[in-house]
């Protein structure tokens, strides 16, 4: 069947469902509220975790510094709060995606998300899939994919959260959040101001972090209306602005500056009864960044896109099948000092299929074609499944053929020719996922293998020419273990909570048989809370194996260790007014490491906040 037959299938399946789906009544509003639908229905027998907010408040200021301690996520910093990027499952940091409100982030002109751009603390919940996801999230969605989900609360009162902290290398956080809820209207807004000299010392010499300087400026604003019984209307608005100096390295100083400007925009009606919810997205995205290689002088590069969205998702609900259409329509525009005026248009028709045969046993099958305008796209498809063996004993299946597409980077590069390198594929992977968990009073324990094979890696070369073009090269293989820990227990005023994941990651380019550069093949992460009262202390815990630094693993950086302490004291209730003051000390015993050669990470530093809630 060719693709546009396959298309067409999908656009006539998604009309007959919503034909069909017109018979029935109301729906609970919970549903309703949450923006992606996939996750709740069609992520049965895919590993998730949802990372809560007050995990959130003892994990610094970016989503790097939360999903280091708190995923098993690897992430390379060139230098701390300069660019940082992903390695999920030995992938790169273009196979992992970022998803806002069920709307795929990566960028457009890089293929990947700079963790240190997004603050994690504005947003509802952050979640953690791991695994292939292209079919849901599309493009990017290989090794894993985070999701930042607003949250909108009806029927509440007014509350505030206003959070500030200090300290070390005159490091500053002012964050304030208020949220309004009534019985038709849900408000939110949250603004987060970080700012740094990030001046700290390289261990080991007399050397500091001279040209680290940050400061950036986060807006996140929701709000929604019950426009009727069987109807919600929902904006959500996301703007990040940063400024900052690019850090040299331990052989030498920089003197780069890099400033970047994001802007998020989305609307969407839902329509709803007891079977069925109708949802209607249109969006836009904005990306501009403009590098100064002398941050003295006026000359810059830039690059900038702008991506118009529209999304139609409709799911019926019959018994225990539930379905689920889906069309995407994307134009994108993008221009730059290293790219040529480039434009690209795609259409994505998705089907996805759920159904729970027993109360032990669940399966579901996902389909997905793309149309896109420049380059040949690959059938995607998803199978899961759970079973319930025992009461407290579940297997968890999943496998998948997922892909990532070129980026405006790799095809239309300005260095390679007018017309770039339209001949790069997209890259595709199959995955298959085996999982366990095991639950016993206050215990849990999980247990996941996976494998995955990646086809047309695309890198960047020389060409005949002499010149530097992407261009597939590359076969490689993934595979690996997970161990996951989590244990509670309350008893009085006391509580006890410790929770830990083990990551074994092989990563192998199937030529030269050899681990692909800075992929840890070791990661172990423990965190422990013990709270007394309104006493809350923690500690977090990092080990992070070796990794090779050269395609021929001759070189390497060292394995370490990274401890953080803290602290936190909820003082009694003022007029309502709620005060925790807190104390963190980061890299508890003086580590010298580094996540990318060359670049020392801090040495040991200090953090004091309060947080007032009223």
């Amino acid at each position: 069947m060719e693709k546009k037959q396959i298309f067409l299938f999908f656009i006539g399946l998604l009309a007959f469902v919503q034909v069909f789906g017109q018979r029935d009544g109301v729906i609970v509003l919970d549903e309703v509220i949450l923006s992606d639908a996939k996750l709740l229905h069609f992520s049965k027998g895919t590993k998730v975790r949802v990372v809560n907010d007050s995990v959130q408040q003892k994990s610094g200021t970016s989503l790097t510094d939360l999903l280091r301690y708190n995923s098993n996520v690897y992430f390379k910093e060139n230098g701390y709060g300069m660019v940082s990027s992903a390695s999920f499952r030995g992938t790169n940091a273009q196979q992992t995606a970022v998803v806002w409100n069920g709307i795929n982030i990566n960028s457009q002109l890089t293929g990947q998300t700079d963790f240190n751009t997004l603050i994690p603390g504005n947003y509802g919940d952050v979640v953690v899939r791991s695994g292939g996801g292209s079919v849901q999230y599309g493009s990017g969605a290989v090794g894993g994919t985070i999701l930042l989900n607003d949250s909108f609360r009806f029927n509440d009162s007014w509350k505030n959260s206003l959070q500030t902290s200090y300290g070390s290398f005159n490091t500053s956080k002012l964050a304030f959040n208020t949220s309004l809820g009534t019985e038709k209207t849900s408000f939110h807004i949250g603004i987060n101001h970080i700012a740094s000299d990030n001046d700290y010392k390289y261990l080991g010499t007399d050397s500091r972090n001279e040209n680290g300087a940050y400061d950036q400026l986060n807006l996140n604003a929701n709000v929604g209306f019950i426009l009727s019984d069987q109807q919600i209307l929902k904006l959500y608005h996301n703007t990040f602005n940063g400024d900052r100096n690019f850090s040299g390295t331990l052989t030498a100083p920089a003197d780069e500056n890099y400033t970047d400007l994001n802007h998020r925009s989305l609307i969407e009606l839902s329509s709803f009864n007891e079977r069925k919810i109708a949802r209607l997205k249109v969006g836009h995205l904005y990306e501009r960044y403009r590098y100064f290689p002398n941050k003295q002088r006026d000359e810059f590069s830039f690059g900038q896109a702008n991506t118009l969205l529209a999304n139609y998702d409709y799911k019926y609900q019959w018994n225990k099948i539930t379905l689920n259409g889906i069309v995407d329509i994307s134009s994108i525009w993008a221009k730059g000092a290293s790219i040529e005026n480039a434009q690209r248009n795609f259409v994505s028709g998705t089907f996805l299929f759920s159904h729970e045969l027993s109360d032990k046993l669940n399966y579901g099958v996902n389909l997905r074609q793309e149309v896109v305008s420049d380059y040949q796209s690959p059938f995607l498809f998803s199978l899961n499944g759970s079973y319930k063996v025992a009461k407290n004993y579940t297997i968890n299946m999943n496998a998948s053929k997922n892909h990532r597409v070129p980026t405006f980077n790799d095809l239309y590069w300005s260095g390679a020719g007018a017309s770039g390198n339209l001949e790069v594929l997209p890259e595709t992977s199959w995955q298959l996922e085996l999982g366990q968990t095991l639950e016993v009073k206050n215990l849990a324990l999980s247990l996941n293998a996976y494998s995955i094979t990646t086809d047309n890696l695309i890198q960047w070369r020389p060409n005949a020419q002499g010149i530097w073009m992407a261009m597939n090269v590359q076969d490689v293989s993934q595979y690996g273990l997970e161990l996951g820990f989590d244990w509670k227990r309350k008893w009085g005023s006391q509580e006890l909570v410790w929770e830990s994941e083990y990551a074994y990651t092989k990563s192998i380019d199937n030529a030269t048989k050899n681990q692909l550069l800075y992929v840890p093949e070791h990661m172990l992460r423990s965190n422990v809370a013990y709270q007394y009262k309104k006493l809350v202390a923690f500690y977090q815990f990092l080990y992070n194996g070796s990794v090779y630094t050269t395609t021929d693993n001759s070189d390497s950086l060292p394995s370490y260790t990274v401890g953080n302490i803290g602290l936190d004291y909820h003082w009694p209730d003022i007029s309502k007014i709620k005060f925790i003051l807190g104390l963190k000390v980061n890299n508890l015993f003086n580590k010298n490491y580094q996540n990318v050669a060359y670049r020392p990470m801090p040495n040991r530093n200090f953090q004091l906040q309060l947080i007032t809630k009223f």
